[in-house]
């Protein structure tokens, strides 16, 4: 089994923090976002995993590609890297990876976290792993015929079609079959708005009467921007307590302060004076004093002090001093 993860975009949405670190880098609850994704996806394969492609753009600097290799590395895998230098699509993204594109394989985009726990239909040709949702009108849904099968992809449809969204998340039994399509569709110029899309390839494989199932995941977490990002990192931590991981590092040091789980702290953080949580995380080496911190997201060496923070994002090497509360400060930033 192979997994292919498209994350070449600028991750916008999410400025200042993705100034400076590619968007599925950004830790949540102390992990990269890429790397619960895969994590979170060996688990429901529960199988061997031969290879982690990943799709970066060439802006990501030399780091990154060691740091992705490396999380592959950790679940057994080859990590490969591929780059997207120009923003054509999904279509265009995964066809960067195609020397990759063979066999079973699952497609992930790395601005999305999940939780489930079901079967995959390996008899299926593929599985488009959806969510369901209250205002189906805003996401791409699928369309089950009277088998519940997926017989079609609706974007935002103004009448209802089904309240299954798909959440970015594909299996294909054999990847070649989606290549060979793709590349039909690059030849043809194919494009919505400029972009190629893997829909256009998904479609044509539907009309060839290949079997496409939905598979349900529980929960859908979005990292689109600051505000959703913050809740994605406190539903995380809700989660990881409900399995009674260890979140906080042995190396805290805590004077006068108290810890409201659930939090995630880092190596050698250090608390005076100061309540933090719950849902916080803290990444190595900050230093929070003589503050009240919940329901944030802080990296890496930030030191914060005389604060009283909620649905705060802070990115690293930065430095808090004031009375806002709802705040979004990159890297090496500093108020005071």
């Amino acid at each position: 089994m192979k997994i292919i993860v498209p994350m070449a975009g600028r991750g916008s949405r999410l400025r200042p923090h993705t100034l400076t670190i590619p968007k599925p880098l950004i830790p949540i609850a102390g992990k990269p976002i890429v790397q619960r994704l895969v994590e979170d996806i060996a688990k429901v394969l529960n199988e061997n995993i031969e290879e982690i492609a990943f799709i970066i753009h060439k802006d990501f600097g030399n780091k990154v590609p060691e740091d992705l290799k490396q999380i592959a590395k950790n679940l057994g895998a080859n990590g490969t890297i591929y780059y997207q230098d120009q923003p054509l699509g999904t279509g265009h993204a995964i066809m960067c990876a195609q020397n990759s594109l063979s066999g079973p394989c699952v497609i992930a985009y790395a601005d999305t976290l999940f939780k489930a726990d079901f079967n995959l239909d390996k008899n299926a040709d593929s599985v488009i792993w959806v969510k369901q949702v209250d205002k189906p009108e805003a996401y791409g849904v699928v369309q089950l015929n009277d088998k519940g099968n997926i017989e079609a992809l609706v974007e935002k449809p103004k009448e209802f079609v089904s309240d299954l969204a798909v959440i970015g998340i594909y299996y294909f039994k054999d990847a070649n079959i989606l290549k060979t399509e793709l590349q039909t569709v690059l030849d043809n110029k194919v494009t919505h708005g400029g972009e190629y899309q893997i829909n256009d390839g998904i479609k044509a494989m539907m009309e060839k009467g290949m079997k496409f199932v939905p598979g349900k995941v529980d929960e859908w977490m979005d990292c689109g921007n600051k505000n959703v990002t913050v809740e994605t990192n406190s539903r995380i931590l809700g989660f990881l307590k409900e399995e009674k991981e260890n979140l906080v590092s042995n190396s805290v040091n805590l004077e006068n302060s108290n810890i409201i789980e659930p939090c995630y702290i880092g190596e050698n953080v250090v608390i005076k004076n100061s309540t933090v949580g719950p849902f916080v995380s803290l990444g190595n080496g900050c230093v929070v004093e003589n503050s009240n911190v919940k329901n944030s997201l802080i990296q890496t060496f930030t030191t914060i002090k005389n604060a009283n923070l909620d649905n705060a994002m802070i990115g690293n090497h930065a430095t808090f001093n004031g009375k806002f509360t709802s705040i979004s400060i990159g890297d090496y930033s500093t108020l005071e």
